[in-house]
């Protein structure tokens, strides 16, 4: 998918969104989380704080008794991290549980302190460095009474909930943003279709396949299908006007140069001699434009498709029966797969010339070959026309000089010297190439690469 589709645009957009929310979900989770379990581990030290407040007060003062284990197994524990201890008020500790051993907690330690409805909360490290949840409450029996009872339990127990919580909550919004990608893919795909089902439409129209853009197309792009076919009408009917001026315009130049020629023709003055040589010049610069003129209108003729093969057929045994007291041997070989994207005149202009122009100029031997080049990448397929003959051949500077338009390097042969100039104007206009080079036979080869249908 490319960086700049409307696709990998869309995607990329909803991903980033979802990944967005997702995050932001996924903190909000283990934020609610969070709070639940602490609310849950302090609601379990307020338990055993309320447990240890009701055994002293069942008590006589000064005459503290074991209240025991409270139901936990680990205050028994040496440094489990849960711990209990009554201390007298700016005094020595009375009783603690045994997982202290030897050593106190004191609440003045801790990193941080708050008190709600006489209980105060803190945070500290215990005595195996532990990081500890405090609860601690004084109880007032007498003036000479008065204790600071503390329970203590194991933060870090919280904290791997915490933090399983949290893996878990990343893998499964993870799943999730991945499953809804993929499905906001597949959706941005799926809702792009018909703009693939256009492309088709077009490169079809383009290779000459289809003569409009058939549906149907969802409703916001019926639209846009209905606009291409009436586009495409209206070229064709642009092209078939220019046509008919060329045409017209060539007829009201011709019959006039026409009858100036023949005047110049019947005198035999050095002024009509002038007068007939300016006129033919004319003549040859008139057929050249107006050689340009119609064939830039039909190579912008959308969907027109010439079958290769037939055409050159039909000017290879055309050329066989000119040449044939000549003995001259035209082979042709061209896959029936050949397609032209142009028009069968100007295939035939084409290479018509170049055959013409190797016939007049070979010994014995003319080959054409036609070679069919796949697409590559963003290249579409082309054709490559080559017409190889066993003459005398052309220098660097004579091949420049022959597309030259009425340039003729023999007067003695036949013809305008427009031929290698129009093929070099009709294959520039359908995007394709005309060169000339060494032929393996010794004299001239003609290439001609047009665009494949």
């Amino acid at each position: 998918m490319r960086v700049n589709s409307l696709a990998f645009r869309l995607i990329a957009g909803a991903s980033l969104w979802s990944a967005i929310a997702l995050v932001v979900a996924g903190v909000i989770l283990t934020s609610l989380y969070r709070d639940t379990v602490e609310r849950a581990f302090d609601e379990r030290l307020s338990v055993y704080l309320k447990t240890l407040v009701g055994n002293l007060a069942t008590q006589a003062p000064g005459q503290l008794g074991d209240p025991g284990n409270l139901g936990e197994q680990r205050f028994e524990l040496i440094y489990s991290g849960w711990y209990w201890q009554i201390r007298q008020v700016n005094g020595p500790v009375l009783l603690a549980s045994r997982s202290l051993s030897t050593d106190t907690l004191d609440i003045a330690n801790a990193t941080s302190r708050s008190s709600v409805d006489g209980v105060e909360q803190a945070t500290m490290t215990g005595p195996d460095k532990q990081q500890l949840r405090v609860l601690q409450r004084t109880i007032t029996f007498d003036v000479d009474h008065r204790y600071d009872v503390l329970v203590a339990g194991n933060a870090s127990e919280m904290q791997g909930e915490i933090t399983d919580f949290r893996t878990s909550v990343a893998l499964t919004l993870a799943v999730f943003g991945i499953g809804l990608v993929a499905s906001t893919a597949f959706q941005i795909r799926w809702g792009l279709r018909p703009l693939d089902q256009v492309r088709r439409g077009l490169a079809a129209l383009r290779s000459g396949k289809e003569q409009s853009l058939d549906g149907p197309f969802p409703a916001e792009i019926e639209p846009l299908a209905k606009e291409l076919n009436a586009l495409m009408v209206s070229n064709q009917q642009i092209i078939e006007r220019a046509r008919t001026h060329v045409g017209n315009l060539a007829h009201a130049l011709k019959t006039p140069l026409s009858v100036i020629t023949n005047e110049a023709r019947s005198d035999h003055g050095k002024l009509a001699s002038k007068v007939g040589e300016q006129a033919e010049i004319m003549r040859m610069q008139i057929n050249h434009h107006l050689d340009r003129a119609r064939i830039a209108a039909r190579s912008q003729v959308i969907g027109a498709v010439t079958e290769v093969e037939p055409v050159l057929a039909r000017l290879v045994r055309a050329m066989r029966r000119i040449h044939e007291d000549r003995g001259l041997t035209i082979d042709l070989h061209a896959p029936e797969t050949a397609r032209f994207r142009g028009e069968q005149q100007d295939l035939e202009e084409m290479v018509g010339n170049l055959v013409d122009n190797a016939c007049k100029w070979a010994s014995a031997r003319v080959a054409v070959e036609v070679v069919c080049l796949p697409a590559t990448g963003e290249m579409d397929g082309s054709l490559v026309i080559r017409v190889d003959d066993d003459g005398p051949g052309l220098t660097a500077e004579q091949m420049q000089e022959a597309t030259r338009r009425g340039r003729r390097l023999d007067e003695s042969k036949p013809g305008s010297g427009l031929g290698l100039s129009i093929v070099t104007d009709l294959a520039s206009l359908y995007g394709g190439a005309f060169e000339m080079d060494r032929s393996a036979f010794g004299g001239l080869r003609a290439e001609l690469r047009l665009p494949a249908a």
